[in-house]
């Protein structure tokens, strides 16, 4: 009897030992450091005529892209990489092939959190394009104006970001250096993207840059991202503002397909005295994928901001 009740004591003292050990067991984290968002995405257009009195030219179209957003968040950590890439092409009767997009936009952003919100921060940005640019609608018998890295802009500096939540992020750097490259030598001409001499490859500037992205719900499965930067340079006219806005509007039918509209608004003297203006329409595949929630978008299981 004795050692029925001892055997069942040490067994009740166990299971109550492990019961007490499983209760006192921290919660695990769940939410990853790196969180990937992007898109990817296949347009295609397409017309034909025959004995159409309206008048028409039969043609077809394509249009890819990829837009990718790879975010590291952990402690006072924050990392943010952009990847955006998209190219066009449009064969019509007796035009024969134009682009009708070309875009290669890469930015990287490092900040340490020193007050709620804000990020002492440091990153650099690249912009260009794929294929050459022609006067005339990208004519390849026309005068040719652009190039890859015909200009190709790069930008390093340092600054303060402001960021309270996945869809606003600002960023402010009183010191950044702007490099513009003219590597097509059919290009290096004195004025032409602001170089000073004939056989300039590259122009350097010194300044301010100021960059935002908002992104908009307007309602379900239909979003608006916005993004907008302005350029000051202090070493020559830094009144001279060189402004850029880019607008997508993504609205998803389903998982594969969806539409997209963007419109693109560029002022740099550098490049014209006036306003570039892009807008582009497309419907066609377009695949979403998220490797799960930012760690932004769980505070409580983030001790690091527990005061």
């Amino acid at each position: 009897m004795k050692k029925l009740l001892l055997i069942s004591s040490i067994s009740f003292g166990a299971v109550a030992f492990a019961q007490e050990a499983k209760t006192e067991a921290p919660a695990s984290d769940t939410i990853k450091a790196w969180s990937i968002q992007g898109q990817n995405t296949l347009m295609l257009n397409q017309a034909a005529f025959s004995n159409w009195v309206g008048g028409g030219a039969n043609n077809v179209g394509w249009l890819a892209g990829v837009n990718y957003n790879l975010t590291y968040e952990k402690g006072k950590d924050l990392w943010e990489n952009i990847i955006i890439l998209g190219y066009g092409q449009n064969n019509t009767q007796g035009t024969g092939v134009r682009k009708t997009q070309d875009v290669i936009n890469l930015s990287t952003n490092y900040g340490r959190e020193f007050a709620k919100h804000w990020y002492l921060s440091a990153g650099a940005g690249l912009q260009t394009q794929f294929a050459p640019g022609y006067e005339d609608g990208n004519n390849p018998d026309a005068k040719k104006i652009s190039n890859f890295m015909a200009p190709g802009y790069l930008s390093v500096g340092a600054g303060v970001t402001y960021r309270p939540n996945d869809n606003l992020t600002v960023t402010l750097r009183p010191a950044n250096a702007r490099w513009t490259f003219v590597l097509d030598d059919d290009l290096q001409k004195a004025g032409t993207y602001g170089l000073k001499n004939d056989g300039d490859s590259s122009l350097f500037q010194f300044g301010f840059l100021g960059t935002a992205m908002y992104k908009l719900k307007i309602m379900e499965n239909i979003t608006l991202l916005n993004t907008a930067s302005v350029f000051s340079n202090y070493l020559d006219h830094p009144e001279r503002l060189v402004l850029g806005y880019s607008g997508v509007l993504s609205m998803k039918i389903n998982k594969y397909i969806s539409t997209n509209v963007t419109l693109d608004l560029l002022y740099d003297h550098n490049q014209i005295w006036k306003t570039q203006l892009k807008q582009t329409l497309g419907v066609g595949l377009a695949y979403n994928f998220d490797n799960g929630k930012k760690r932004s978008e769980n505070k409580d299981n983030q001790s690091w901001l527990k005061k």
